[in-house]
């Protein structure tokens, strides 16, 4: 069946007080940025319900963008007909026929806005559910928790019906929470954590970190693609790739092999803080599962960490790696990660990096290089994309190559 409108409805939007206005702006704007690549489509923002018309999309196509959205609770697919007890016959019956199996239990609800409609809710209900029975003796009406709820609103431009209710993301409308700036490699781990904190509704910005020749245009693309998977969920992301091939060369030629991890990632995170106080980030986001792999010890942590005193938000920190890996798989980036693409975190790692470093050595050991210059020039070389909702970038070779992993 082919709908007319999607009835959306919030979750925690109905605690905000005050807030709630906003609240349901941003969730607008957000719905509208999925919706992007589908030009005939309206969204209407309002206290209680947005409205999202179609004017002839394919409805299926908008239901699995809607199904990602942060903030939504659940939405109904809709059905507009003329105002006359004919024509919402005959739509009820339509989708009964395609819903209602036998020894399925119905009930009508009507929510009558416009009070001018000669029929009022508690015949409507009386009268469409016993022209339902008439078509369906093998059915029986039931009050309460039936197996199908037809709902039919009566409006001042029209009666609408609807006997689906469709769960969404839940959550926060992404931005409701102010930005933060994600570190995304391209594992499994970071796009995991990138989608907890938007759920929450942090606007996450993808910071990349790339080593050309070390790492390959495939390995940036892989990274921008699961960035597009997540911007399914707030309508577009800000990828931003960070060059660091000079910073990587520098380290291994100056510092302690057991030491290289944690002085690179302290670089990293130096970089990261640089951007957020340039771009409006509050806090920064990683991937880090403790005890995980040797660089997310508690003691590599307090080493890293040093460098600022920028909020570090770890969503994944207390999982295993089953429950990332569940995370990932619902979420659709499972098979993008484990793509063997290699990121810059791994083409110069040492075979013993230090799990538990030394904060005063880790100081020392960096200054022999020139941290200030090289943050200079990093920073120099930034790009920013602007990245929709399901974009790809993986081109047709690498997709026939991770399907035959």
């Amino acid at each position: 069946m082919e709908y007319t409108e999607i009835m959306v409805r919030y979750g925690e939007l109905s605690t905000k007080g005050k807030n709630r206005k906003d609240f349901i702006a941003r969730l607008g704007g957000n719905i509208r940025k999925s919706l992007r690549s589908f030009e005939n489509v309206e969204v209407h923002p309002n206290r209680d319900r947005t409205h999202v018309v179609l004017n002839g999309t394919d409805s299926s196509k908008v239901i699995n963008r809607l199904k990602k959205v942060f903030g939504i609770q659940n939405f109904s697919p809709m059905l507009k007909v003329e105002k006359t007890m004919e024509a919402v016959q005959k739509a009820a019956l339509e989708m009964m026929q395609e819903q209602l199996k036998p020894g399925m239990t119905f009930k009508i609800n009507t929510r009558r806005s416009d009070k001018d409609f000669s029929i009022n809710t508690d015949t409507m209900n009386r009268e469409l559910g016993g022209f339902i029975l008439d078509h369906f003796p093998e059915n029986d009406v039931k009050m309460k928790n039936p197996d199908i709820t037809l709902r039919v609103e009566i409006r001042s431009n029209g009666i609408f019906l609807t006997s689906a209710v469709i769960n969404g993301a839940g959550g926060l409308p992404v931005g409701t929470a102010g930005k933060g700036m994600m570190m995304l490699s391209g594992g499994i781990d970071s796009p995991v954590a990138g989608y907890l904190g938007m759920k929450r509704g942090v606007e996450m910005e993808m910071v990349h970190f790339f080593s050309p020749p070390y790492t390959s245009e495939q390995a940036l693309a892989k990274a921008k693609e699961l960035s597009g998977k997540l911007a399914a969920y707030a309508g577009s992301v800000q990828f931003i790739q960070v060059p660091f091939a000079e910073i990587q060369e520098t380290i291994k030629e100056n510092c302690p092999e057991g030491y290289l991890m944690t002085i690179q990632r302290r670089m990293m995170l130096r970089l990261v803080v640089e951007l957020a106080k340039k771009r409006g980030g509050l806090a920064i986001f990683n991937g880090e599962s403790l005890g995980q792999v040797a660089s997310q010890t508690m003691e590599s942590m307090l080493a890293i960490n040093d460098v600022t005193n920028m909020p570090i938000i770890r969503p994944v920190v207390s999982m295993d790696k089953n429950e990332i890996i569940d995370i990932a798989k619902d979420i659709d980036t499972y098979d993008l990660s484990i793509m063997p693409f290699e990121d810059c975190c791994t083409i110069f790692a040492p075979p013993s990096p230090k799990t538990r470093p030394d904060l005063e050595k880790t100081r020392y050991y960096e200054q022999r290089i020139d941290v200030e210059g090289l943050l200079n020039r990093a920073l120099a070389g930034v790009e920013i994309t602007n990245i929709h909702a399901e974009e790809q970038f993986m081109n047709q070779d690498e997709e026939v190559f991770a399907e035959l992993l």
